[in-house]
């Protein structure tokens, strides 16, 4: 199993997330950043929402991954990045 889902409070925008854990007794911190993607102009299209969450996915910085897409609103989305780790 690599994936453990934990609930965690309402974050608004742009929050950071430090989460300490063990594995196999070894101490770690995972990190995680929430991103919030404002749709542009007044009512995007599907096609031009896609094209905005492409691009802020393609632009963000290597050293984080993408994990999470979540659910739209009508003017922004949120998107949940996790700090890369060097396998051990």
């Amino acid at each position: 199993m690599r994936e453990v889902v934990l609930s965690i409070p309402t974050l608004e925008a742009e929050q950071n997330l430090e989460i300490d854990v063990r594995i196999n007794g070894k101490k770690r911190t995972l990190k995680y950043r929430v991103e919030i993607i404002h749709w542009e102009g007044t009512e995007p299209s599907s096609e031009e929402k896609v094209t905005v969450i492409k691009h802020a996915i393609h632009d963000y910085d290597k050293d984080w991954e993408l994990i999470q897409i979540g659910a739209p609103d009508k003017d922004k989305i949120p998107l949940m990045f996790r700090k890369k780790t060097v396998a051990e």
